[in-house]
């Protein structure tokens, strides 16, 4: 991992108003959704987002600009200059040992290596699992947040689709059934690493459903409105109905009106126990297009008749 400065662009010194920008930048310049057929790209988003991941937090910059932690956010070990001894800041490995064992006599007996490592790598040679009493928790890496819009006949067949997350990884998700708009479900283990011994942090991914030309959404419902022949509404008979895997046929009564609601039953949107909700159509009379000379003698028959 090269230096998150560069990567980003910024001076040491940059505000945080500039990383944000400079990221922004980058993250929509190498969107794998605007370069799908380049693979250098991806990898420039990935890089992007880790620098981001640690300049953009305050508190992870400051531990990198005092070294604390190198380019990948894993600690640095330190104090091993002058390693064979004297007074340079070298590390005083015997100084330790007398401190905690009162003199070398202990060798590496009671934990003693232990504590020398978690002394020269803190909390993160710990939470690796160091020796008896050394466990404190597994680290965790971020979490991070991702959004995908999908449209209802995705929802409705339960399609398989390709997400690309932050981290610059690529997924293929099912949506699961029962899911609406705005909905947030968690993907665990596709966040940002935690290093060799850690734990990665898990995706958030928000679901959007694009609007539809014919459709509306209610709940597990949905709402369409179906034209309606004039001499079919008169008569009755058998209509075709949009749904979301295909026109299907509907019988009407005679004499139906604009605006009366027909229930079609397991057409709607997939539920959680594995039903369906329905679908409600309702009727819109569409007069012939054109003057129609018998329609016309008709109504002003029908007109004629109410008056008298």
């Amino acid at each position: 991992m090269r230096n998150p400065y560069d990567v980003l662009g910024v001076a040491k010194g940059a505000s945080e108003a500039d990383i944000k920008k400079a990221y922004r930048k980058l993250a929509k310049d190498f969107h794998p959704d605007r370069n799908k057929n380049d693979v250098k790209a991806k990898d420039r988003f990935a890089e992007a987002n880790s620098a981001y991941e640690i300049l953009g937090d305050a508190e992870k910059r400051k531990q990198f600009d005092r070294g604390e932690i190198d380019a990948d956010g894993k600690p640095r070990a330190t104090g091993f200059e002058g390693f064979g001894g004297g007074r340079g800041g070298g590390f005083d490995f015997e100084g330790m040992a007398r401190s905690r064992q009162g003199g070398m006599g202990g060798g590496m007996a009671g934990g003693m290596g232990e504590d020398i490592f978690s002394h020269i790598f803190g909390e993160a040679f710990r939470a690796g699992g160091a020796g008896p009493g050394g466990q404190r928790g597994t680290p965790k890496g971020d979490d991070v947040a991702a959004e995908l819009a999908v449209t209802l006949e995705q929802v409705a067949s339960e399609e398989k689709l390709r997400l690309y997350l932050p981290t610059g990884r690529e997924v293929d998700v099912v949506i699961p059934r029962g899911m609406v708009d705005g909905q947030t479900i968690r993907l665990r283990g596709l966040g940002q690493s935690a290093g060799p011994r850690g734990e990665p942090g898990d995706a958030l991914l928000t679901i959007r459903i694009r609007p539809h030309p014919r459709f509306t959404v209610d709940g597990s419902d949905l709402r369409t409105t179906v034209d309606v022949a004039l001499e079919d509404a008169v008569l009755g008979g058998t209509i075709r109905v949009p749904t979301l895997t295909g026109a299907v046929e509907m019988r009407i009564p005679s004499m139906t009106s604009s605006g009366r609601t027909f229930r079609l039953r397991g057409k709607g949107l997939p539920r959680k126990d594995g039903s369906a909700g329905d679908l409600f159509a309702t009727t819109a009379i569409v007069l012939p297009e054109g003057e129609d000379a018998a329609l016309m003698e008709f109504a002003r028959s029908r007109r004629g008749a109410k008056a008298a």
